[in-house]
């Protein structure tokens, strides 16, 4: 059976694929081929750089060419080689080899990969290619997400509406405001995630530069690793290691994306509420179907979808981040087959984030709802007034709110005034509390 959307074992190429496919310059089998060998080409550029062999501009450029037109049949070449070499690395290295003695310098070949173990290769190219998704892709998308949740909170800012606490009501609040509070905990978890750099291990079989120094005894190898990774590769290197990364700051990455996964669950399930709730109505697209059963049926499916798939995302990143940082002494490789996954949590969450995209651009306020619910509620005022009574040094004031509406069912406008009409205090502060509604009492 032919791959195709239609036939792929996982949704996210197969079901999702749309949404999922611009991570394939990342997170591909071929995107970390052709990192791995723009590592390798950048590592033999610097070693002729610094007189190791004598190289030309000329040379450097066309390797740096194959780079930039790495193509899916390069890549399938290197995979042929593999199928001999059991080992993707080493095939990398033997396709940059052969790619030399086309370009008349097979006399160099022996430099490619000079000193190095897979793991230098690795441990690079991954920091590189997750670098590039995170400030190309999913930084992006989550910041235009809370770039549209601002928007929405401007444009609702002077709704008021009824809230709920322990899911009963509470003191009214602002419809914008309540987006707010999602809009500053994203902005507060994308500067954290900032924080984090991305580093890489590059050191050789152990991490301690053995072949290097054997070779080159007077070089300072520390120094030249330190400069190839840090100007060549856009990373900062970790300057003690075994013989792979200590994959911390990627795994402190992983918890980053957790807890914003985190906050747009708690999103989802609070819009999918509101929505339940008859605060939001659904915009409706011709020829959609709700329900195979029920004709009038407009279902938040966008949030629904997002959240299971946030689910599944933090689910991964959770073994991701306990895993990876943990190795057997010097390395074991349980850490190469789940760091080809890193991915995946990723395509769910570009799932995901499209869902809410799509979700909240279909949401109708339903303000006549909200008015009813808030006139529906006159006891929240309660907390107003006891506070106004308490300023007035008026007597046990919560009491007697307290008997007046705790549990009772007909607290209207009417039986709110009536208890303010028989309050010994003055005109003036009765006017103050007859004031006061559901609507404004919102707060600032």
């Amino acid at each position: 059976m032919q791959l195709s959307p239609l036939t792929a074992v996982s949704p996210i190429d197969g079901r999702y694929h749309k949404s999922t496919q611009s991570l394939s310059a990342y997170f591909s089998e071929y995107a970390l081929i052709k990192y791995r060998l723009k590592v390798e080409v950048e590592y033999f550029i610097m070693l002729g750089e610094k007189k190791f062999f004598k190289s030309n501009a000329k040379l450097n450029a066309s390797l740096q060419h194959i780079v930039e037109n790495f193509s899916i049949e390069d890549a399938e070449t290197i995979k042929a080689t593999e199928a001999i070499t059991n080992h993707d690395v080493k095939a990398v290295e033997y396709f940059l080899k052969t790619k030399l003695d086309q370009l008349g310098a097979g006399a160099l070949k022996e430099w490619v990969h000079f000193g190095l173990t897979s793991q230098d290769i690795n441990n690079t190219s991954v920091p590189m290619l997750w670098k590039d998704a995170m400030e190309m892709e999913y930084l992006p998308a989550v910041i235009n997400l809370q770039h549209h949740l601002y928007h929405l909170a401007q444009q609702w800012k002077a709704v008021p509406m009824l809230a709920r606490t322990h899911g009963q009501p509470a003191s009214p609040t602002k419809l914008g405001k309540e987006l707010l509070v999602f809009v500053e905990r994203l902005e507060n978890q994308i500067q954290l995630f900032s924080y984090i750099p991305f580093t890489a291990k590059f050191g050789g079989a152990t991490g301690n530069f053995n072949a290097h120094q054997v070779a080159f005894p007077k070089h300072n190898w520390i120094k030249f690793a330190d400069e190839f990774v840090e100007n060549k590769l856009g990373l900062q290197r970790q300057q003690y290691t075994t013989q792979i990364e200590h994959y911390d700051t990627l795994a402190a990455h992983f918890d980053a994306i957790k807890r914003i996964d985190t906050i747009l669950i708690d999103l989802c399930r609070d819009i999918w509420t509101y929505i339940s709730m008859d605060y939001f109505k659904q915009k409706t697209k011709k020829g959609e179907v709700g329900s195979s059963a029920m004709p009038h049926k407009v279902n938040p499916i966008d949030f629904e979808n997002a959240e299971g798939n946030l689910g599944i995302a933090n689910a991964l990143l959770e073994h991701l981040a306990a895993k990876l940082p943990i190795s057997r002494l010097q390395r074991d490789l349980t850490d190469s087959t789940v760091l080809r996954n890193i991915g995946v949590p990723m395509a769910h969450i570009a799932i995901a984030v499209k869902a809410i995209e799509k979700g909240l651009g279909k949401l109708i306020l339903n303000e006549t709802k909200l008015k009813a619910d808030l006139e529906a509620n006159w006891a929240v005022v309660a907390e107003a007034i006891q506070t106004i009574l308490r300023r007035e040094n008026y007597p046990a004031p919560y009491e007697a709110l307290k008997d007046l509406t705790r549990g009772k069912t007909a607290i209207d406008k009417k039986a709110i005034h009536s208890f303010v009409n028989k309050l010994k205090v003055s005109a003036a502060v009765k006017k103050e509390l007859k004031a006061i509604t559901p609507w404004n009492y919102t707060g600032v």
